[in-house]
């Protein structure tokens, strides 16, 4: 059940997006675009081999990426404009908006607060311009394009699975393998209590496994293929999720006011 103090967030947040928002323009236009580059460097490469295995590193680094600005720029305040704009979206208006309780959205103007400003898809491409570059130069222009594919590819997944970890409920995201994972993995990350450190990663849990910030106590197949399954959260954290499932009396909009006991479980739960 919803608390108050979401609830009230939620309606004022509603109320303050512009009335000249569109969330189908929003999702159609990042899409379109993004699509689009995968199409135009598909069409410029030549005869490509080996050089769709450099995906895979890339796609590895993504994720390990993904993770970092997570954990380290969306939940940290960096008091750099570009930066801290960032946090204040992400923790202060994403994490009011929704919690492990209740995830989800019912109308296309809720887009607002799931989705990434059209700005991020345009630096993303910039930084993909320049390592495809790099690597077009250091390799060949297969190499360069595989690149650039690879990190829109990765942007769109990861748009992709956080909108499907914010839908209802659904025969989709209940089943879909990879879908569901990330949904039960991203609506725990949801709990105002482990918010702050646990469950960073919006694609697949590789970062979160290697580095010990998942919830779950499995292995690497296990993660990737958990679905909704409760069976492996780590036991440390069970008591610090259930205290800040419905009561978020000690929650702010810069996180959890944690106790010193609260702080050591979260700080030192062995992977």
């Amino acid at each position: 059940m919803m608390t108050d103090r979401q609830r009230q967030f939620r309606e004022q947040y509603k109320a303050n997006i512009s009335p000249l928002y569109n969330g189908l323009l929003h999702v159609s236009v990042m899409y379109g675009a993004g699509i689009a580059t995968i199409w135009f460097c598909l069409n410029r490469m030549q005869a490509a081999g080996w050089e769709w295995l450099i995906a895979v590193p890339v796609f590895i680094a993504g994720n390990f990426v993904e993770w970092s600005m997570h954990r380290y720029v969306m939940h940290r305040r960096i008091d750099v404009f570009a930066l801290r704009a960032i946090y204040e979206r992400h923790t202060r208006q994403h994490h009011q908006y929704f919690s492990d309780v209740e995830p989800t959205i019912d109308t296309t103007r809720e887009f607002r607060i799931v989705f990434f400003p059209w700005r991020v898809l345009i630096t993303l491409g910039v930084g993909g311009l320049v390592f495809g570059s790099i690597a077009a130069l250091v390799l060949n222009a297969n190499v360069g394009y595989v690149v650039m594919i690879t990190m829109v590819g990765h942007y769109l997944v990861y748009e992709t699975f956080h909108f499907c970890c914010h839908v209802h409920d659904n025969w989709f995201v209940r089943n879909m393998p990879f879908v569901n994972t990330i949904r039960r993995h991203h609506t725990a990350h949801h709990n105002m209590g482990i918010m702050m450190r646990y469950n960073m990663n919006l694609t697949f849990p590789i970062a979160d496994w290697f580095l010990g910030t998942s919830d779950l106590r499995r292995g690497l197949p296990g993660h990737l293929f958990n679905g909704y399954s409760q069976e492996h959260v780590k036991d440390e954290l069970k008591p610090i999720i259930g205290r800040f499932r419905n009561d978020h009396s000690r929650v702010t909009l810069d996180g959890p006011q944690l106790t010193a006991q609260e702080q050591g479980v979260l700080a030192g739960a062995p992977a």
